[in-house]
This record gives C-alpha cells, structure tokens and sequence, in this order.
C-alpha cells in the first residue's frame, strides 16, 4: 500500500505520516526498489491510533508511548489506564486554569466602562498601576 492509499485511509495528511515516521512513532515501512514506502495493516492500525491519540490530547511522546503499548503484546491494559486517567488529570487541570482565567478575564471587562475615555482599568489592572493615566495636556503657544 503506498502513502496516498493509508493517508486516505488514516484520515492523516502524506506529510502528517512522513512526519511521525521521522520521529520514530510507527514502524518504518519497508522500501521498494525504486525508494517508495510500502505500508501495511500494520502501520493503518499504528497511525490510526496515533491519530485518535492526538484528538484526545496525547502529546508525541505520550504518543510513542502508546504505540509501544499496541504493539507490546505482553502490556497490560492497567498501564494503559494509568497513562488515561494520567491525561484527563492533566486536562482537568488545565480546564481548572481556564476557568480561572476566564473569571479574571469577565471581572475586568466588568471594571471597565468601555467608552471613548483612555483610562482603562483593565490596562491599569494589568499593567499593575493603582492610578488612572492621565492624559498629556499640550500648552497653546
């Protein structure tokens, strides 16, 4: 099978395969005579889990992880598990981080009027300043 075909099979983009092959994720395909790449089921199932793994947050290396894990037939799902519960900790602590910012975030769009007047407590807030800024009056001459 050649890279078109497992790209259209994958749901990955050519460069996308090209790339985890570069970085040691799936493994490398065999080579023709004439340089081509040729794939297996193998390699659909390793890059179809790699892609699922993406959608739901793993990073590359988790990644690697993983694909070690599929293809070691001696894992045990316990492992798998962990690494799982691993990744929604990490992302219900990034979703905790979210939330907070987003507070912060509607609390000073509360603290500021939004007219046409250049003090704004929400640069104010973020710039650390106590103070309003006061415009530069020029002198007539």
């Amino acid at each position: 099978m050649n890279i078109s075909d497992v790209a259209k099979k994958t749901g990955l983009t050519s460069k996308a395969i090209r790339f985890y092959e570069e970085k040691g994720l799936v493994t490398p395909p065999l080579r023709s005579e004439n340089g081509y790449r040729s794939y297996t089921s193998k390699h659909i199932d390793e890059l179809m889990l790699l892609r699922q793994s993406r959608q739901v947050g793993f990073n590359l290396d988790e990644c690697r992880e993983m694909v070690a894990l599929f293809n070691n037939p001696e894992r045990h799902s316990a492992d798998v598990k962990a690494r799982t519960l691993d990744k929604v900790a990490e992302i219900e602590a990034h979703i905790r981080e979210l939330n907070i910012m987003r507070t912060r975030l509607l609390e000073l769009a509360a603290s500021c009027p939004g007219d046409d007047s250049a003090d704004c407590p929400i640069i104010n807030n973020l710039a650390g300043c106590c103070h309003s800024v006061k415009p530069v009056v020029k002198s007539g001459a």
